[in-house]
């Protein structure tokens, strides 16, 4: 059998499985199409839980065909809810997918979306100049207390001719002690010791700016916090870090370039949802959630500019639309996505992946309560 026939094959058998289950599942739920319903759209809303009740049928199986990169809960040109399928533009199997997969499996849509793969956006050179909607560099050094959602990273993080660097995003507090909250594979993915000969490690220096905007000079930067290592990929389904503050280094009320200071409360994705962030790459920038309780595969690197490390899939996460990479490029990982109002915005996710079409964002209470369980305490963002 060749492997045209092989996908489609294996497409028919999980779609006449996702039929047969998701009649029980969606009569349960109390609905039985997306027709509208009022509310926000978030994981609790009927509509969107009639969407995961095929989403959970399909997409284990979905993630075993090559070009498959994962599903989301997203919505239709009309607004309907409907199961996204994120399937590798690259891929020789891409058109294979598409004819296999039906508009509608049992009155839910499906829609597939073509996306470069994913990966983590942490910045190698030749790097992107900064953004910033007002002028606001994000990537040149600051006087101490420093703003967050500005470039940082690791001290050492050069390695094969190469320096790394991402977004120190926000402050987040644990134990009365407060902490540079970004990801792991800005502060501390540097796990062996390859073409730098040394790793990251607990104490290690966390700097203010990244490597990438000093010329790979770290004595051009400051230090704002030293590694506390979590080590959350790749075991975790979150990607974060954190860096305890130095003394005097990091504004105490963890304002953040161009957005302020947030709320002490956070709130949860729904589709639609109006989001910003503030990152080294595109400063400030905004955009509306596309996705929710995402199953993504994403491509990581151990060695600044190296090679792959590993891929790790992701279950639950937050898609949000990045048109041309206009919301989140290399560079930005680590930024934190709030929602877009002008005051005291609450924080909805942290994001750490993509593509030119999609950007990715673990939902921020999932990191808070994976950041309470390493360090002992309640992880809570630094707000009013």
């Amino acid at each position: 059998m060749n492997t045209t026939n092989k996908n489609i094959m294996i497409l028919k058998q999980l779609i006449s499985r996702s039929a047969r289950a998701v009649l029980a599942v969606v009569a349960g739920i109390g609905i039985q199409s997306t027709t509208h319903a009022a509310g926000l759209l978030t994981l609790d809303h009927p509509n969107v839980r009639a969407v995961v009740a095929v989403q959970n049928t399909l997409t284990a199986g979905l993630m075993t065909l090559p070009g498959v990169l994962g599903t989301a809960v997203g919505v239709d040109d009309s607004g309907e809810t409907t199961l996204v399928v994120y399937v590798d533009e690259a891929s020789p199997s891409r058109a294979d997918i598409i004819r296999g997969l039906p508009p509608q499996i049992r009155g839910i849509g499906v829609k597939v979306e073509l996306t470069e793969k994913f990966r983590a956006f942490a910045g190698k050179p030749p790097g992107t100049p900064g953004g910033g909607g007002g002028g606001v560099s994000h990537t040149a050094v600051q006087t101490a207390p420093i703003q967050l959602g500005t470039s940082g990273g690791w001290r050492n993080d050069l390695a094969n001719g190469y320096c790394c660097g991402g977004t120190l995003g926000s402050l987040i507090q644990v134990n009365g002690v407060q902490y540079i909250l970004s990801n792991y594979h800005v502060f501390e993915s540097d796990i062996v010791s390859g073409g730098n000969g040394i790793v990251a490690t607990t104490g290690s220096y966390v700097i203010q700016p990244g490597l990438i905007d000093v010329n790979c000079t770290a004595s051009s930067a400051q230090n704002v916090g030293t590694l506390r290592k979590l080590s959350s990929l790749p075991a975790s389904n979150v990607d974060c870090s954190v860096a305890v503050v130095a003394s005097g280094q990091v504004r105490t009320d963890g304002a953040i370039l161009e957005i302020g200071t947030l709320s002490a409360q956070t709130v949860i994705a729904s589709i639609n949802q109006a989001v910003k962030k503030s990152g080294r790459t595109t400063g400030l920038s905004s955009s509306t959630v596309s996705g929710l309780n995402a199953t993504v595969s994403v491509t990581y690197e151990n060695e600044c500019a190296g090679g792959t490390a590993f891929t790790k899939t992701f279950t639950g996460q937050i898609v949000i639309a990045n048109r041309r990479s206009q919301f989140l490029n290399s560079g930005d990982s680590g930024s934190l996505m709030v929602e877009n109002v002008t005051t005291n915005p609450r924080a909805v996710g942290l994001l750490y992946a993509g593509s030119s079409t999609s950007a990715i964002a673990n939902p921020i209470g999932d990191v808070l309560t994976f950041i309470s369980g390493a360090l002992g305490g309640t992880a809570t963002m630094v707000g009013n």
